[in-house]
């Protein structure tokens, strides 16, 4: 494998003295003191090498944790590769649908807050979506008619509102309002004539509820929402290296995107030089992020850690809970690295493994996590107490392959696990747990 200058020189400044402050007061150990191998972790890297060789992707950084502790950190391939620069551990990536995870943890912490219930409409806040009607096509034509509930706030949260109708079944005048304006505020105030797809809580369609979230912590915070996020979430985990917009001394750590000619795998063509997507006043919750794989890793492991890290607490374990369980019951939901299949639930902004012998993961029951639409993915599995976050700026379905490898490779490095104890099996129960 080809180790880059730039690379090897980060590696060695990492485990001295932190490259930035996104990486200062990450807990570093080696992957035997928490029940990892360092050999098989090594696979995580060659494989990925591989796959760059192959040129399916450009490159990727990788981060795993154990017990609160990073064992693995690891960058591959280039950021920019027309320039000639090569990825490092410290890069920035737009992280897309990944946004959703973090947006939603704002709303809970407002729902501790004692502003709302699940169970509420969010017309309570939200007043101009009440006359929503549901628009669908029968036998006899497209109907309107009234939805069976409103839309409460467990529906935006857990991607079961209904907002998302069938393009196809609108008016002209309905299917310009489509889209985004400049300000979530102005989309939100469009999108609000708009009738929904089906009655809120009969189907799971993912879209964009999380936009609904984050209009609603506007309006239940009277605070925009990036200085919500930055005052409640990022400052005090530590997050200093992400925003929706970032800093002009940062841009040149943005990784830029790629997409694979033939649509699925290689070769690979430029579509979006670094920091070639302009500043925004669009504040949303369905996008909109950009991050490093280290910032990152403070968030999931603040989720992880039952809402507290580094003596830092944003919410209570039992909301954490609450966010974690299955609110959708039976419907159909889509993993966004396997697509829609059997075995998966889905919580309050997150996917979760329900059966590991109908899902593609190889994960344990209860695992969680969610990915962006660049082929970023992160997943948390409590079980085995373990953190694992891919990094990539890659468009298409080509990136989903390597997204499904991802939780493999970690996983088998574990040579001790908290599920069944060292040197012993047992077989996983079919129920979540």
């Amino acid at each position: 494998m080809t180790i880059s200058i730039r690379n090897l020189l980060a590696a060695v400044v990492m485990l001295l003295v932190p490259v930035t402050q996104g990486l200062a007061q990450v807990s570093m150990a080696d992957p035997e003191s928490v029940g990892m191998s360092s050999e098989r972790l090594q696979r995580l890297d060659a494989t990925l090498q591989e796959l760059i060789d192959q040129d399916r992707t450009a490159g990727v950084v990788t981060l795993v944790a154990r017990d609160g502790k990073v064992v693995h950190l690891s960058a591959l391939g280039d950021r920019y590769r027309e320039a000639g620069d090569a990825m490092g551990i410290d890069d920035i990536f737009f992280i897309q649908s990944m946004t959703k995870s973090v947006v939603s943890t704002a709303l809970m912490m407002l729902y501790e807050e004692g502003k709302f219930q699940l169970s509420d409409p969010i017309t309570n806040y939200l007043p101009e979506v009440a006359d929503k009607m549901v628009v669908r096509r029968t036998d006899n034509g497209v109907v309107h008619e009234r939805p069976a509930r409103p839309i409460t706030f467990r529906d935006v949260l857990s991607h079961t509102s209904g907002v998302d109708p069938d393009r196809d079944l609108l008016t002209p005048e309905q299917q310009a309002l489509l889209g985004r304006r400049e300000t979530l505020a102005a989309t939100m105030s469009d999108w609000a004539s708009l009738p929904l797809g089906f009655s809120p809580g009969d189907q799971w369609d993912y879209g964009s509820s999380t936009d609904y979230v984050a209009h609603l912590v506007e309006r239940i915070s009277g605070q925009r929402l990036d200085l919500f996020l930055q005052e409640r979430i990022f400052e005090p985990l530590g997050m200093e290296e992400t925003w929706y917009n970032v800093p002009s001394e940062y841009t040149d750590r943005i990784a830029a995107l790629y997409r694979p000619s033939d649509g699925m795998g290689s070769p690979l063509e430029l579509v979006a030089e670094p920091g070639s997507r302009g500043p925004t006043q669009y504040f949303g919750g369905v996008n909109g992020l950009y991050s490093t794989a280290t910032d990152y890793f403070r968030f999931a492991q603040m989720i992880l850690n039952g809402g507290e890290f580094n003596g830092e607490r944003l919410i209570s374990p039992t909301t954490v809970n609450l966010m974690i369980s299955n609110h959708v019951q039976d419907l159909p939901v889509r993993s966004c690295v396997a697509g829609r299949d059997n075995g998966y639930g889905f919580g309050l902004s997150f996917v979760m493994v329900t059966d590991v012998g109908q899902t593609r993961e190889s994960l344990t029951p209860g695992s969680f996590g969610w990915c962006g639409a660049w082929n970023t993915v992160y997943w948390i599995d409590p079980t085995e107490r373990t953190v694992m976050i891919l990094m990539q700026q890659l468009t298409g379905a080509g990136g989903s392959g390597i997204r499904r490898l991802f939780p493999n490779l970690v996983m088998q490095a574990i040579t001790e696990s908290y599920h069944s104890g060292p040197g012993s099996i047992d077989a996983y129960s079919p129920r979540a747990r």
